[in-house]
């Protein structure tokens, strides 16, 4: 089993930054791909971010490309989501996740932060 914990969340106003951080406790946290999704008031969840087992590769969804970047920090078992230039449109649930590689699917998730961002 994988838990996984997000925090960083918050009240920001447009154009301010935050950093998200999901931390991991079991598992083999470097060898997973993780990523991040979000899902707003009355929408369905939606990607924002991912990045491969051995950093070389990373994945942004069109609306946040530019703006947001993920990184993890293996020996902290922590992976993080740096968020520039907020807009009011990237209020949402934040969701880290976990893809073993094993089954073809993100098959952990965290509880998910709050992140509002009023205009």
């Amino acid at each position: 089993q994988v838990q996984l914990v997000e925090s960083g969340g918050g009240l920001v106003q447009a154009g301010d930054s935050l950093r998200l951080s999901c931390a991991a406790s079991g598992g083999t946290f470097s060898r997973y791909a993780l990523g991040w999704f979000r899902q707003a008031p009355g929408k369905d969840r939606e990607f924002v971010a991912s990045i491969s087992w051995n950093t070389f590769y990373t994945y942004y969804a069109d609306s946040v490309k530019g703006r947001f970047t993920i990184s993890r920090d293996n020996a902290k078992s922590t992976v993080y989501l740096q968020m520039n230039s907020l807009k009011p449109e990237d209020t949402a649930v934040y969701y880290c996740a976990v893809d073993t590689g094993l089954n073809g699917k993100y098959e952990y998730w965290g509880q998910g932060t709050e992140v509002t961002v009023s205009s």
